[in-house]
């Protein structure tokens, strides 16, 4: 019989190891085929106006090439998983799309951003080649474009009863009532005991050592905050809480 597949969709280079690295880690020890597929992952070099900021204030200089770099921390990270395929689906970011301010990344979804089509062709591909048993994505907690666009995505291309919207993170830690999606289906909350996943999940999440201090303040406030966070969900055992399809964990 052939090893199910669930596909953790994440809009960023750090999101699903955040959010629900746990469950990652524990499909990947009960035999599932785990495919981990970041969306917004393009190089564009060199960066000018909000995107360069957005660089400058992670202590990168102009001539990095900022997205090489997470790319890097992305497959460290994937490793500590134990991720069987890791995708990058080489779409600019929403900085390069547009988006000129902080206020800006976390509003409304531009009228002009023709990005969600070429989202949802990239994971057609995706879906036809992988055919998953269970899709991961975003709740779009926090309202970042880019999360709002992939739930859209995702929900266009799979069916609705493989997907399981995990609790984006650190937003979820940041604003504890953040409301899903208005299109994130509300129902039973599923919770993941991830106790067994959690060290790896805080190794994946500290190998994005250029996002842990703009994020959290460093490595070690990182796992320190994500540690409390799982224990905060579970009420004090270590979990992660989803939406939508049920976890087979």
């Amino acid at each position: 019989m052939s090893r199910r597949t669930a596909l953790f969709v994440s809009p960023h280079l750090d999101d699903v190891a955040f959010s629900c690295g746990g469950l990652a880690a524990l499909l990947a020890d009960a035999g599932w085929h785990t495919v981990l597929a970041t969306v917004f992952t393009r190089s564009v070099v060199p960066a000018d106006g909000f995107a360069l900021a957005c660089q400058l204030d992670k202590g990168l200089p102009a001539h990095a090439d900022y997205m090489a770099l997470r790319r890097q921390e992305d497959a460290d990270a994937a490793a500590a998983l134990s991720v069987a395929s890791l995708r990058w689906l080489d779409l600019p970011e929403a900085p390069h799309r547009g988006y000129g301010s902080a206020q800006a990344l976390f509003g409304a979804v531009h009228e002009d951003d023709r990005v969600s089509g070429r989202v949802q062709a990239a994971l057609r591909g995706l879906r036809d080649e992988c055919v998953p048993d269970l899709v991961l994505a975003p709740q779009a907690l926090g309202n970042h474009v880019d999360h709002q666009v992939v739930v859209a995505a995702v929900q266009r291309v799979f069916p609705g009863g493989t997907i399981a919207y995990y609790r984006d993170t650190p937003y979820a830690i940041r604003q504890p009532d953040a409301a899903p999606l208005a299109c994130v289906p509300a129902g039973a909350v599923r919770l993941v005991g991830i106790a067994a996943g959690l060290p790896r999940k805080l190794r994946a999440a500290t190998a994005y050592v250029s996002q842990v201090g703009f994020q959290f303040g460093g490595v070690d406030a990182c796992a320190a905050a994500l540690s409390g966070f799982a224990l905060a969900e579970g009420q004090g055992v270590a979990a992660e809480r989803f939406l939508g399809a049920a976890l087979p964990v």
